[in-house]
């Protein structure tokens, strides 16, 4: 018989309420958009959506791949929505956002992976709202350069595509994804646009190793990403990828620390840190 498991008392959430977390949801629903915050099971969301910030989710809510860590619907992909760009800038400019973080479900039967859509949101957003810094979470366009680059081109601000875990992981974890590919993502966008921040995250507590951890560290950072994200991998249900450990508060602490000796411009490590977490604080001044 499976026995439940308990989070640890350090992993603490905050119960969903008040007026700014209802202006959130409304204007979410209003404009028919879709959060990860939701589809993921983001344990940010309500003080996320308390300080009136979400992160949007393109082209659908259903993802072409099957990862076992993710909560998100898979299965046969919605038709691109053209409107979508524009609805996401009005969110913008409902929400008031100095920030915004937009990422999308994978979508390997496009094309060019969504890419497209990215690019078009993101010149949407300025249109609406110039001042408004524009960081992408994109997926990995399975490792198409001319995606990239249509992405890489739009006017972003930070560019993101998370690793998610050690490459010895990555079978079990990321079955679709290769870590090869994700350090190349990363590179090629610093390549193409040396200016631009790149960006990258992992979950903890599937099993990794801490050498591991370090060796990640320093192929990101040779890569040129400039912002890392560490938190704790928390199972969305029973289907999932069970947590092989939960890592202490100065775990997290000492890890931040290794990685800033690798030369990152900025690390956020905690046990509910997430990609977006925080993610205006992220952005020069």
């Amino acid at each position: 018989m499976r026995v439940e498991r308990r989070h640890p008392e350090w992993i603490k959430v905050r119960a969903p309420g008040g007026r700014q977390y209802a202006e959130t949801r409304s204007v979410v629903r209003d404009l028919d958009l879709h959060t990860v915050c939701e589809e993921a099971h983001c344990p940010n969301l309500a003080e996320c959506w308390g300080h009136q910030t979400a992160t949007f989710m393109l082209l659908g809510d259903i993802c072409t791949r099957n990862c076992g860590y993710c909560a998100v619907t898979h299965g046969r992909p919605v038709p691109v929505d053209a409107a979508e760009p524009g609805r996401v800038a009005d969110g913008v400019v409902r929400l008031g956002l100095r920030h915004v973080v937009v990422t999308s479900v994978d979508r390997d039967d496009l094309p060019d992976g969504g890419a497209g859509h990215f690019a078009a949101t993101a010149r949407a957003v300025k249109g609406r709202a110039s001042d408004c810094t524009i960081e992408v979470l994109t997926p990995d366009f399975k490792g198409s350069e001319a995606a990239l680059a249509v992405v890489v081109d739009s006017p972003i601000d930070i560019f993101n595509h998370n690793t998610e875990t050690v490459p010895s992981l990555y079978r079990r974890a990321r079955p679709g994804g290769s870590y090869r590919r994700t350090l190349d993502l990363l590179a090629g966008a610093k390549w193409r646009r040396p200016d631009l921040l790149t960006k990258t995250g992992l979950m903890l507590g599937l099993g990794e190793e801490r050498g591991e951890l370090g060796q990640v560290f320093r192929d990101l950072a040779a890569a040129g990403c400039d912002i890392l994200t560490l938190g704790q991998y928390l199972q969305p249900s029973r289907e999932h990828l069970p947590v092989d450990r939960y890592l202490k508060p100065a775990e997290f602490d000492d890890l931040r620390r290794e990685a800033q000796c690798c030369g990152f411009r900025h690390v956020e490590s905690g046990p509910l840190v997430r990609s977006s977490y925080h993610a205006w604080q992220h952005v020069p001044g």
